[in-house]
């Protein structure tokens, strides 16, 4: 495929990286005002420009990774100059109908929702699509099942997807940095405590993964009656440890929606 993507900010940058590492037979186009900072794309095979219609008109897909208040300029922008493209839009609060209208119904478009770790082959992106335009889909399910999981799902939950996949990045590695915290505490370095967590969290999500089972029945494996674990575990709990999780991925949601003055 010939992959534009328009908005090379961190998510912009990590797509067109995960392409150019784990997807075969690809061409990237990425496209940022400011070009400086990712000038050194072109090392991996990713043409890099300050213009956005730049290689657009031999685009198969747009990948639209910009802000929401840039979206109509953008598109006022590269429409009148491309036919037949697919738009893929990352754009969080944007709705297919809205990216329909704003398109005048005349693209195949679809949502998706990646993270970071594409840059490495473990995003987990969500995707969704009007039915009708499924085989343009296709192909850009295909692509991102390259740079980690591509679950397609109903478009209402897309912004629960943002949440639980996209912030969720962040929370994940909050509490790897509490635990590395937590391991200087109780006597090691900073380097090696860091190590430790962040290798016993990528064993764990590895373990679920892999057996998709619930994380309760490798929780089970881990404790043993009246042993460190289990105390520690409940400790965690009673301060709030499941429940500030969970109040925390609701408020974000709340967030996107803009329940949240």
């Amino acid at each position: 495929m010939k992959v534009h993507i328009i908005g090379g900010g961190n998510l912009g940058v990590s797509i067109a990286l995960g392409i150019a590492k784990f997807s075969k037979n690809n061409q990237v186009t990425v496209t940022r005002r400011n070009i400086g900072s990712i000038q050194y794309l072109s090392e991996y095979g990713i043409t890099v420009s300050s213009d956005n219609k730049h290689n657009i008109q031999e685009a198969d897909v747009v990948i639209l990774t910009i802000k929401p208040y840039q979206v109509d300029t953008v598109l006022a922008e590269i429409l009148p100059i491309i036919q037949n493209k697919t738009i893929a839009s990352a754009v969080s609060g944007l709705s297919l109908d809205m990216l329909q209208e704003k398109t005048n119904y005349e693209y195949p478009v679809v949502r998706i929702m990646p993270n970071i770790a594409a840059q490495f082959g473990e995003s987990a992106t969500c995707i969704s699509f009007p039915e009708k335009y499924a085989a343009n889909a296709s192909p850009i399910v295909d692509l991102f099942q390259d740079l980690g999981t591509a679950p397609v799902i109903d478009e209402k939950l897309m912004d629960a997807a943002t949440v639980l996949g996209a912030c969720g990045t962040a929370y994940a590695l909050r509490y790897i940095r509490a635990s590395m915290q937590a391991g200087i505490e109780i006597g090691f370095d900073s380097n090696t405590a860091l190590a430790i967590a962040a290798q016993t969290v990528k064993g764990a999500a590895k373990m679920l993964l892999e057996e998709r089972v619930h994380p309760e029945q490798l929780i089970d494996r881990v404790t043993t009656p009246q042993g460190c674990t289990i105390v520690g575990l409940n400790e965690m709990e009673h301060n709030g440890f499941s429940s500030s999780l969970i109040k925390g991925i609701k408020t974000s949601l709340k967030q996107i929606k803009g329940l949240l003055k």
